[in-house]
């Protein structure tokens, strides 16, 4: 199986922009001992075949070893590629979706084209679905969002998840890159400075969950309106001057949106900074006090609804398990929240003393947090390792206040926390963007909401 990279040549970093559509390589399940799949349909793998129906994969010694349904040992290789006949499909038993989030779960899930099995040095594997980015995106939008959503969000959606894409495989070329593994950072004795990346993936080029863009195969189409949002845009993306735009997104942004610099690294990106989501103007948050106000009340804002029409026809169904997501609630008892922390985060605090926000961004996003202890002071950041410190799975969002109830003799009992918005909310509020659409906005209205002074344009 051959890749079709995307090029990218011309002055600095810059480079030119694709002119045909690449293949992208989609990591499905990774650090896997045994694969359990089902070929449905007829593939050719490294010069066998036909093959179909059930199989199992094994890794050994750095080997791949293939065994039929009926434990009939195929192949072995460190890599194994299943090239598909026709329309042939194969379907991947208990995939784990939302990873380390509050609805993770594993599904058996379907998808088209090709896979490629990679054999990792500690003895586990990679599967990976080799598709056309515009086949990708098909799912992608039916996974990030209901297929039964409005047309107009469905388009802005094709456009943005496509340009992400295009920024995100030009952007893991970048030479210059940071360099800090498994993720991007610092590190000190007393703080710890951590963002996440698609850069983070070594043999595939983007993953299947919302580290990048959800993507669950053909699994998750239920209607043909995604697919048709895909093909009316094909080959369109945002850009800004000569550039992809790196389209970023989240669930709900709170009535603000963010700045690119509280999520990841410290650089200024024109169209990736906060705005006011809502028909008026909300000023960003630049003190404690107006913190507390913001995240405490109720603002006009597109991604505050309560309309159960709305959101049942935008939100895939694990996503309506998340009822409160404007504005939410979690407690702790002291002695939970200390188990938690030093579980997620390796470091033992003690008893917990205090928890202080440092610095936030304009939408109210914490990026700099305080936590001390009897045992041990540190300072975290940026927004997502907060979130994953600060619960079993992930805070909502970084964008919260926190307050200490104490009992008779003046020692912590319990934390509270009041937060507002789903997810890192820079880019587009992707609640909001759908409200938008569903009180008449057109996607290019919508997009140029989120992402100010970029254009349209067609590529391929």
């Amino acid at each position: 199986m051959t890749r079709q990279n995307v090029q990218f040549s011309g002055v600095g970093h810059s480079g030119k922009i694709p002119t045909n559509e690449p293949v992208i390589h989609v990591g499905i399940m990774d650090e896997q001992p045994v694969i359990e799949a089902s070929l449905n349909g007829e593939y050719d793998t490294d010069g066998s075949g036909p093959l179909s129906g059930k199989f199992i994969a094994k890794v050994s010694s750095g080997t791949i070893i293939l065994f039929d349904g009926a434990g009939r040992e195929i192949t072995r290789a460190p890599e194994v590629s299943f090239k598909a006949r026709g329309d042939a499909c194969f379907t991947l038993f208990g995939v784990t979706i939302g990873n380390r989030f509050h609805w993770e779960r594993k599904e058996d899930q379907t998808f088209q084209r090709d896979l490629v099995l990679k054999a990792r040095e500690n003895g586990t594997m990679a599967a990976i679905n080799a598709i056309p980015l515009e086949d990708y995106l098909k799912s992608v939008i039916s996974s990030e969002m209901s297929g039964n959503a409005s047309h107009e969000f469905l388009i802005a959606h094709a456009i943005l998840s496509r340009s992400w894409l295009l920024a995100a495989l030009k952007r893991k070329r970048r030479p210059d890159k940071p360099s800090f593994h498994p993720s991007q950072g610092t590190a000190r004795d007393n703080e710890l400075v951590r963002w996440y990346e698609q850069e983070d993936h070594d043999v595939y080029d983007v993953c299947a969950d919302d580290h990048c863009q959800r993507y669950q195969g053909i699994t998750k189409i239920v209607s043909s309106r995604a697919g048709d949002a895909v093909l009316q845009t094909r080959g369109q993306v945002l850009t800004h001057g000569d550039e992809i735009c790196d389209a970023r997104y989240s669930k709900a942004c709170g009535g603000l949106t963010e700045d690119f610099t509280t999520a990841w690294e410290t650089r200024h990106v024109p169209y990736l900074t906060s705005i006011s989501d809502a028909p008026i103007v909300h000023n960003p948050i630049k003190t404690e006090e107006e913190a507390v106000r913001w995240i405490t009340s109720e603002p006009e804002a597109h991604c505050n609804t309560r309309d159960d029409g709305v959101l049942n026809s935008i939100l895939p169904g694990f996503d309506r398990e998340t009822e409160a997501f404007f504005r939410w609630k979690v407690e702790y008892e002291r002695t939970e929240l200390e188990e938690i922390i030093r579980s997620k985060s390796g470091f033992d605090f003690g008893t917990l003393r205090e928890i202080r926000p440092l610095s936030r961004g304009p939408s109210g996003r914490i990026f700099r947090l305080s936590i001390t202890g009897s045992k041990k002071s540190m300072v975290v950041g940026k927004e997502l390792e907060i979130r994953r410190w600060l619960s079993r799975s992930h805070l909502y969002s970084s964008a919260f206040v926190v307050s200490a109830k104490h009992n008779r003799h003046k020692e912590v009992e319990r934390f509270v926390f009041h937060g507002a918005g789903w997810g890192h909310g820079v880019g587009l509020c992707q609640i909001g963007a759908a409200v938008m659409a569903h009180k008449g906005f057109k996607a290019g209205e919508i997009l140029a909401h989120y992402f100010p002074a970029t254009q349209i344009r067609k590529i391929y």
